[in-house]
């Protein structure tokens, strides 16, 4: 393949390179390059998989507002079961975190309802009662059938004529009398448009192509699967979050996820889960649950990648035509796919944003990379 031309090249096979692809492939020459032997092997693979409109910076709770019609009608010749399933979210708070707890209950307004103690140690026994003093709930949250989904988006991609090159590392970018000739170890390619879909690497793509860079921190978050107790049976528990993100709990087929919420910085890399994180994590589940942790089944740690105000970055680069963000989802790249996507296919194409998205209250220049502030 090597020497070939096309009219988008996209870096970075996670879920916004697939999906972006799967978007364009029907309309233009795609090639999708994928530094990793699999596509999703970062921070697509190790997400904790829920979808709520009401989680993120408000851009991205309209971003999944508008991907809830794809996720309960998934219109798909490649997904045969459905794409969520219910959850449940509690909000827990303790008695100094009321603040906390009543800024968020009138932020979300009719997104959550309070919830009374007794109630909540119902539905999840092992919440300590002397831990917890007032609980919110969100009822429209689902788990997502994350690997259902990323598939979903590559096998469109390939059946709608779209490469796959796995293995393939960008080792350097140059601008070209005819767009951008992009120098990989799989060999040279060419195209008018390239689309950075890297991840923790977007920065790093940037400079091999002389572009200023974004502002991109990685940041590590730690999970861990661990048994329940031997007496519950916990399918039909919520995800439990702590007010102020300190920690939360999810099952996870017949296990717990546990995470600390840590958001440390990092370097690009494979994330490794750090003894601290692990250590900070089962304190503060012990603390809040009668769960005593003497043994962790698996443990984790993917990169969530941010700018300066925590929203995407998605649009060309004014000082580099042809070159095209998207980037810093933030963690949020999931449940905000199906209507990112669409957004990002049709600011590459120049077309008007989708009606249900700007119904949404999306603007494309909230999400610019030449936005005020995106940098700290």
């Amino acid at each position: 393949m090597q020497g070939k031309s096309c009219d988008i090249v996209i870096v970075g096979a996670g879920i916004a390179g697939a999906s972006i692809a799967a978007e364009l492939s029907s309309r233009a020459r795609v090639l999708l390059l994928e530094r990793e032997s699999q596509p999703g092997y970062h921070t697509t693979g190790r997400s904790a998989a829920l979808y709520s409109s009401i989680y993120g910076p408000p851009i991205i709770r309209a971003l999944t507002r508008a991907s809830g019609h794809f996720f309960n009608n998934p219109d798909s010749r490649f997904i045969e079961t459905g794409l969520l399933r219910p959850r449940g979210l509690y909000f827990i708070a303790r008695k100094d975190q009321s603040e906390t707890f009543e800024k968020t209950r009138l932020e979300l307004g009719g997104g959550v309802v309070p919830v009374s103690l007794s109630e909540a140690k119902e539905t999840v026994p092992i919440l300590r009662a002397e831990y917890v003093d007032r609980v919110l709930m969100e009822k429209g949250c689902a788990d997502i059938e994350v690997d259902l989904l990323h598939q979903h988006y590559l096998k469109t991609f390939k059946s709608q004529g779209g490469d796959l090159l796995t293995s393939c590392e960008v080792q350097d970018i140059e601008k070209s009398s005819d767009g951008w000739r992009i120098s990989t170890n799989a060999g040279i390619f060419n195209a008018p448009i390239v689309v950075n879909a890297a991840g923790a690497w977007a920065d790093d793509l940037a400079r091999l192509a002389k572009i200023k860079p974004i502002g991109l921190v990685p940041k590590r978050r730690t999970a861990l699967l661990v048994s329940p107790p031997a007496d519950q049976t916990i399918d039909h528990w919520p995800m439990i979050v702590d007010i102020d993100e300190q920690f939360y709990m999810k099952p996870d087929a017949g296990k717990l996820l546990l995470s600390p919420a840590d958001e440390t910085p990092s370097q690009p890399c494979d994330a490794q889960p750090e003894d601290l994180d692990v250590a900070i994590c089962i304190d503060r589940i012990e603390k809040a649950f009668d769960l005593s942790v003497r043994y962790i089944d698996h443990k984790w740690a993917g990169l969530r990648n941010f700018v300066a105000d925590k929203c995407p970055v998605v649009g060309y680069d004014s000082q580099a035509d042809g070159f095209f963000w998207l980037a810093g989802q933030g963690g949020y790249g999931i449940q905000s796919a199906p209507a990112l996507s669409r957004m990002a296919a049709a600011l590459v194409m120049g077309d008007p944003l989708p009606d249900d998205i700007q119904d949404e209250g999306v603007v494309a220049a909230d999400l610019s990379p030449d936005r005020a502030g995106l940098s700290a």
